[in-house]
């Protein structure tokens, strides 16, 4: 099983960890969020995460903290100076992004830092390792296809567009597609394809159609909702998901990765999802995203699947 830290993020810290809570750093602003599988002793003293921090976001009561997705509202507590909305920067080699981030009522941010080694796969693949494809093989804009799914302000989608490729985009929440046009635009980008739908109900319309992309990024949250109150409930519906991506990713020169963060889904699960669906595939990589605070504590951030062939 391997294990994927991020190197190349200077907007971005895990300052400290524990007692079910994180101490972050986005940009110069310092932020502390639930955190459940935080549950060590924090590193450092309470005085100074309550000196450090600008913002603080507390679950509401009776909040289950496995429920990571939770539909639940909770409230942050903010610090004079600290703003509705700021940027950050992510750079590697080329591809340059920028984040609008945010202090939202459900916890989110409007990022998840810890993807930022799947964004460098991304890039990495579409920019080194895929070969020219055949024009039947392209999308409508030349470049090859691209299928980001649960895509919420799309970290994946513009990496994906940084190299060149056709991006569509599903996500549920109008909102959030918004957001993740702002992003888009901010880091001097364009043209990626926004779909508000249900993923399940746009990817079961795909296949019917004989749709095919050279990548999919498949990103599911433990619990969600649909626009027309579609249900997601990722251990009743993953396998029908992941089979239907089967069907929808090119044989040959293409790339499918999976990400879950729902606490007791191990990568094995993942693993054994794949090859259920896809049989043995070579070049596949598993493992746990996770951050280390100043500590030395390696926080788990969720698990990753991602193979190309």
């Amino acid at each position: 099983m391997d294990t994927f830290t991020i190197g190349h993020w200077t907007d971005y810290e895990l300052i400290d960890s524990g007692h079910l809570e994180k101490l972050e750093r986005f940009g110069k602003y310092i932020l502390i969020r639930p955190e459940p599988q935080a549950v060590w002793k924090k590193f450092l003293p309470e005085k100074e995460w309550n000196d450090l921090h600008h913002a603080r976001y507390t679950r509401a009561k009776g909040t289950d903290p496995a429920k990571q997705t939770s539909t639940e509202k909770g409230e942050w507590t903010t610090r004079k100076g600290m703003p509705e909305q700021w940027f950050i920067s992510y750079s590697y080699k080329s591809m340059n992004l920028r984040f609008r981030l945010g202090l939202t009522s459900f916890g989110h941010i409007g990022v998840f830092p810890e993807q930022a080694d799947n964004w460098e796969y991304i890039y990495d693949y579409l920019t080194n390792v895929l070969p020219p494809l055949p024009l039947q093989g392209r999308g409508p804009g030349g470049g090859v296809r691209v299928l980001n799914l649960f895509a919420y302000t799309g970290g994946a989608s513009l990496a994906a567009k940084a190299a060149g490729a056709d991006v569509v985009h599903v996500d549920s929440v109008k909102p959030v597609i918004n957001w993740a046009r702002e992003m888009m635009e901010a880091s001097g980008l364009k043209d990626i394809r926004w779909v508000v739908e249900d993923a399940l109900k746009f990817v079961k319309r795909e296949t019917r159609r004989g749709n095919r992309y050279d990548g999919i990024i498949l990103d599911p949250p433990a619990y969600g909702r649909g626009p027309e109150g579609e249900k997601w409930i990722l251990q009743d519906t993953i396998d029908e998901m992941i089979s239907l991506c089967k069907d929808l990713l090119t044989p040959e020169h293409s790339f499918f990765m999976l990400s879950m963060y729902s606490m007791g889904f191990s990568s094995l699960i993942a693993e054994s999802l794949v090859k259920t669906h896809f049989g043995d595939v070579s070049q596949i990589q598993s493992g746990e995203l996770y951050f280390t605070d100043r500590g030395g504590r390696k926080l788990p951030l969720g698990t990753v699947l991602r193979f190309k062939k």
